[in-house]
């Protein structure tokens, strides 16, 4: 577990300072020489756990704060880009000397590779929660993209373009090192999806559903669905090519089960979650919004926290640092912006290159406003729970966020498995 705290903490090995500093650091006092954490980085990370467990528990009580089904976004679909780019902003503090470049590749590779293990484990559909009181998924199933995987897709991308690929030394007074590799690997990914995802051909497409999983398929306990789509550059949730992507290489009962699509006026979903079988056949059919294809731009986010980190470890004066993470920020904004007017939605489960700039630009004001609450203004007493939630990311993610604090009470039964406190407050106050 320590190998991996990283990805979602920052490690705090030492104080955030510019290169130029990091040799009269090293002579300073042992008191100074002590890990200084950046107090408004872990606010940071604390509001994006509590803005994930807001919406996963509240979500259903108040829809204006869910998932939007497709285009446009609410509060949740904030959560996971801010996810990336507090990852990529720590990647460039772990990395900002590196001494072996392999030996350090090798660490990052493990670390990813731990993150995405876990997340298959926690969200692959182990563990059963409020449904019922087993565990256990079968493998033919068993669901291979989540959450932690896209976080630890995005971890590589950056940690891999900081510790191979170097920075331009444009020097300018009051300005950070260029890092143009970096942007042309953000804009490759851009451009192989929007390649892809408006040039590949998606043609008519068949899935079956099965009422028992755990039986035997035959005619009487599954449908076989048929989707028209013969169409390119479409993006909607029937026939866009992301959706084509992950059927043909993750295989379709390896996605999401329910995506949240379903919700759409157009499938008329009832309020315990069933889809009518007079819907769209695609309403019934599966999609990761965690899938391939939105990855690329998922690490692009990542490498943009990045640069944030950069300018965070090589510029020391405060307004420095908040200026030129204003000007990323509102240029982000005014770009996405433009996109969204010109045609390309603002889409969580596609993750578009107008969401990609927008949510990127929203997390980079909202870590200028900590930064200068916290950080310059040492406000810090206000978010000392946030703080403390941010430290302990992952482990809160684990335990509360995955459900396993959820499961763990729910066993807990009076005479019928049915009669626990969980089933209780789900009746008395989500089905309410």
């Amino acid at each position: 577990m320590a190998e991996i705290e990283p990805l979602l903490q920052s490690t705090g090995a030492g104080e955030v300072q510019p290169a130029e500093h990091e040799e009269q650091a090293n002579k300073s006092t042992s008191t100074k020489s002590k890990a200084a954490r950046l107090a408004s980085l872990d606010v940071f990370r604390g509001l994006c756990v509590f803005l994930m467990m807001l919406v996963d528990y509240a979500g259903s009580i108040f829809p204006i704060i869910a998932h939007v089904p497709w285009n446009g976004v609410h509060l949740a679909d904030f959560v996971m880009p801010f996810f990336l780019f507090v990852a990529g902003v720590s990647v460039a503090i772990v990395y900002k000397k590196v001494s072996n470049r392999v030996d350090a590749t090798w660490k990052a590779v493990l670390r990813a590779l731990e993150l995405f293990l876990l997340g298959v484990f926690l969200q692959g559909g182990y563990f059963h929660g409020i449904n019922s009181l087993t565990y256990g998924v079968d493998i033919e199933r068993i669901r291979l993209l989540g959450i932690l995987q896209r976080i630890a897709i995005g971890y590589i991308v950056a940690a891999l373009c900081e510790i191979w690929l170097p920075c331009q030394r444009w020097r300018h007074d009051g300005l950070p090192k260029i890092y143009i590799s970096h942007w042309c690997v953000v804009l490759s990914l851009c451009t192989i999806y929007l390649g892809l995802l408006y040039g590949l051909y998606v043609p008519n497409w068949q899935f079956r559903v099965v009422q028992s999983p755990s039986s035997l398929v035959t005619a009487n306990n599954s449908h076989v669905y048929t989707v028209k789509c013969s169409v390119r550059g479409d993006l909607g949730p029937a026939c866009n090519s992301a959706g084509m992507i992950d059927r043909y290489v993750l295989g379709i009962d390896h996605l999401y089960a329910k995506p949240v699509y379903r919700n759409l006026k157009e499938c008329n979903i009832s309020s315990h979650g069933q889809v009518p079988q007079t819907a769209p056949s695609w309403c019934h059919a599966p999609f990761d919004p965690e899938g391939i294809l939105s990855s690329l731009t998922a690490a692009a986010s990542c490498i943009i926290g990045l640069q944030y980190g950069h300018i965070l470890v090589q510029l020391q004066d405060h307004k420095e640092r908040l200026h030129n993470w204003s000007i990323f920020s509102f240029a982000f904004l005014g770009l996405g912006l433009f996109l969204a007017f010109m045609g390309i939605p603002l889409n969580k489960s596609l993750y578009t290159i107008s969401y990609l700039l927008v949510t990127s630009a929203c997390a980079g004001i909202t870590f200028c406003i900590l930064y200068a609450l916290i950080d310059v203004c040492g406000w810090r007493w206000l978010t000392c729970v946030i703080e403390w939630m941010g430290k302990h990311s992952l482990s809160i993610f684990i335990l509360i966020t995955s459900n396993i604090i959820v499961v763990t009470v729910q066993g807990f039964y009076l005479r019928s498995p049915d009669n626990n406190i969980v089933h209780w407050i789900v009746s008395l106050v989500v089905h309410k």
